[in-house]
């Protein structure tokens, strides 16, 4: 699945580890399952979708904000999340975000209907971009360069690929046999135990002190929430609901307050002059949109799976897992593919890979059977996924400056969330609009319109497919500060 990054930006310069960090090994351990736990509630709340609508009652619109107000919170805080790690302290703001993420969890599951569910989804979203890059920052100083980091970052990657793939099987089997609240209950001992290692395990970090852009943070956040809501209850209101045009005006406004309060900040939260790099503008334009794609696909996916094909959670979770292991194998095998292809080739080839898997699946019956009808579309899916994000990553870090690296990973993963608000708002929207009203024998009341949800992410798709193609992605060229992955070439 895809899921949530922390930036790099909150990672300061290497430094030895003595000063910082009693057991090496179980301070990595604890770091590395907070990400597992982030990556995991991102996925795994997925496949409980249907259940949770049943459980609680819940529209369209409100049930797609158990995703989005995840992915709104998640990505409008996550670089102000490494910038408050800086000022005041990584080991203590890791602590603080790991007890408001369990927190949140717990009043997740112990939500009597969906506004308080949505209210504590937020929350976890904000805890989780406060925790990924407090704890993503720990092990990038406490692990210098050389054999040791490539090693921490070797089990970071990997705890990333193995949390989504837990947490397709974990939403299924938890909310098949004991109820959708406890995946979220899941979340409360873990977070306890990784606080409890840290502790024991990494000594408090100075903090830096300083400033940060909170009035950046708030703005875009802001931005988000109300272009995503505008275009919601576009579909569930009305357009000519006075809530549509005053959430979309909210948004708009807020984004221009954005742009505005970035340009004279001293420190901005996202510098307007690297966003205008016409490499780093493609990049971000197609991590949106692949984000948009990931989002709207893992929201749609399970109910088609349930409510259509008429599977259990726990079927629907087992079927999902070839997705989960081809965007993991994807991610890992992408370095060889693009030394063979070149990097910009091996993304038209991902995106194309994906485009398809989407058409393909928008084409299926509601009587497909998993081997013939969903196995095919499934594979292309996950493997155009899992090495799409790898190479529009490597694409837009490609070039960076010395020092900025950090800062440009920052921006993709964020546009990467940003996309995922936004464009699961979308694909809701044309999905309910095209859907099929109530009262006319269909289970579940009102149906949402699958197939037009699975093109219009096909469409997102191929959209990103022809923008791989400009011309902006030739240049500039790496440069030796910030190279691509080993063995790679940027074109054929």
């Amino acid at each position: 699945m895809p899921v949530p990054s922390a930036p790099g930006g909150a990672a300061g310069p290497a430094t030895p580890p003595a000063p910082h960090i009693t057991r090496r090994g179980l301070a990595l351990a604890g770091l590395a399952t907070a990400q597992f736990m982030v990556v995991l509630d991102s996925s795994i709340v997925n496949v409980a979708l249907p259940s949770i609508r049943r459980g609680l009652d819940l529209t369209p619109a409100q049930l797609s904000w158990v995703v989005d107000g995840y992915l709104v919170a998640f990505a409008g805080l996550l670089l102000l999340g490494g910038r408050l790690a800086d000022v005041f302290g990584r080991r203590a703001v890791l602590l603080g975000g790991l007890t408001a993420f369990a927190a949140a969890s717990a009043l997740c599951a112990l939500a009597p209907n969906g506004p308080v569910l949505v209210g504590a989804r937020i929350a976890q979203g904000a805890a989780g971009a406060v925790m990924a890059p407090a704890a993503l920052s720990i092990v990038m100083t406490l692990f210098p360069d050389g054999p040791d980091r490539a090693r921490a970052l070797g089990v970071w990657g990997g705890v990333s690929g193995a949390g989504g793939i837990a947490g397709v099987l974990l939403g299924g089997v938890l909310s098949q046999t004991l109820g959708w609240p406890w995946i979220f209950v899941i979340n409360v001992p873990v977070a306890l135990a990784v606080g409890a290692v840290v502790l024991v395990s990494v000594r408090p970090f100075p903090a830096a002190g300083g400033s940060f852009d909170i009035a950046g943070a708030v703005t875009v956040t802001l931005a988000m929430a109300g272009l995503a809501l505008g275009v919601v209850m576009g579909s569930d209101a009305g357009w000519t609901a006075p809530v549509t045009p005053a959430a979309l005006v909210l948004g708009l406004a807020a984004l221009a307050a954005f742009v505005a309060l970035e340009r004279r900040a001293a420190r901005p939260l996202v510098p307007l002059r690297v966003l205008a790099r016409p490499r780093l503008a493609v990049a971000n334009t197609i991590m949106l949109l692949l984000g948009a794609t990931a989002a709207g696909l893992f929201y749609f996916l399970p109910q088609y799976q349930q409510n259509v094909l008429g599977m259990s959670p726990l079927t629907t979770s087992l079927t999902q897992l070839p997705i989960a292991l081809t965007i993991t194998a994807g991610g890992l095998l992408a370095p060889r593919v693009a030394a063979v292809l070149g990097v910009r080739l091996a993304l038209t080839t991902a995106l194309a890979w994906l485009a398809v898997g989407l058409a393909w699946l928008a084409r299926a019956d509601p009587h497909a059977r998993f081997l013939d009808g969903l196995l095919g579309p499934f594979l292309l899916i996950g493997a155009g996924l899992g090495t799409a994000f790898v190479y529009v990553t490597t694409l837009a870090v490609a070039g960076s400056a010395p020092g900025e690296t950090g800062l440009v990973s920052g921006l993709v993963n964020t546009a990467r969330q940003m996309g995922g608000a936004v464009g699961l708002a979308a694909l809701v929207a044309l999905a309910t609009a095209t859907g099929t009203p109530a009262g006319t024998g269909t289970p579940a009341g009102h149906q949402p319109n699958l197939t037009a949800a699975f093109l219009g992410a096909a469409a997102l798709a191929a959209t990103a497919l022809l923008l791989s193609l400009t011309s902006a992605l030739h240049h500039p060229a790496p440069t030796a500060a910030s190279p691509l992955l080993p063995g790679q070439r940027t074109s054929t």
